[in-house]
């Protein structure tokens, strides 16, 4: 029997004499594997936390090894952290992230890591208890934001600055609230603290108000006090940088723009 052939997208699809895997890279293609990523991800993560309501993500240089004084302070402050009942979460990588997931351990709670799938991989850190490699890196600073109460930011690169400032911009337009973030490291932050004043707050680009969105500590204990404190509905952290820069004389209000 003669059957004409009709390219209809079912005899398309079951084509064998055409082996094509061009469609593999497009957009509409990248948007299942986007969906996968969340999918996953978020499974991964809200199976791990269910019955969790303190939680804490902490981010830092993968380039602190041990034996760094950064390195062996996001150790004591993520067990304290551990012991004031709160899961840690953290890249899963090396360095500030295997300190802080160590230092979970060491507190006897539950330890999280989020990788990232990169050309030159990136192994998870022996520390991590949940691990998750995300596809895309909006997929792995989506579950941070989503599933973290606060933020600890110890001294870092542009990996750090952008979660430092990604998190400030969710609290600042209201994505996010009650949502502490404290960096660690007075020598390594207090430069970029007197930028933002001397430049973004003297010429208008934020608000003095914004600078208690942010808390700097040297002591491991203040940030487990911080944390608490936030998770009572007590988010104050001694009144930021604002008031930080005021009690070391350098006060901001003759900066306010007119």
């Amino acid at each position: 029997m003669d059957v004409s052939v009709r390219h209809t997208p079912d005899f398309d699809f079951l084509d064998k004499t055409k082996q094509r895997t061009a469609f593999l890279d497009e957009d509409p293609w990248r948007v299942l594997r986007i969906q996968s990523d969340l999918i996953h991800g978020v499974e991964t993560m809200a199976r791990a936390l269910a019955g969790w309501n303190r939680v804490v993500a902490v981010f830092g240089s993968s380039r602190k090894h041990e034996g760094d004084r950064y390195y062996e302070l996001a150790k004591v402050t993520c067990r304290l952290l551990a012991e004031r009942g709160f899961a840690i979460i953290t890249g899963g990588g090396p360095g500030i992230m295997e300190a802080a997931n160590r230092g979970a351990k060491e507190g006897g709670t539950l330890s999280i890591g989020l990788n990232i799938h990169l050309p030159q991989e990136q192994e998870f850190n022996p520390y991590v208890d949940v691990a998750y490699e995300c596809r895309y890196f909006f997929v792995r600073k989506m579950m941070f934001a989503k599933y973290a109460h606060g933020f600890v930011i110890f001294p870092g690169g542009f990996g750090t600055m952008d979660e430092l400032f990604e998190s400030l911009t969710l609290i600042q337009t209201g994505k996010v609230a009650n949502f502490p973030v404290i960096l660690f490291g007075s020598d390594y932050w207090m430069p970029l603290v007197h930028w933002l004043r001397d430049k973004m707050l003297a010429e208008g680009c934020i608000v003095e108000s914004e600078l208690g969105l942010l808390g700097l500590t040297d002591e491991p204990a203040a940030v487990a006090n911080w944390m608490e404190e936030c998770e009572q509905d007590k988010c104050y952290m001694n009144g930021g940088l604002a008031a930080l820069l005021k009690q070391a004389g350098r006060d901001t209000e003759d900066l306010l723009p007119d």
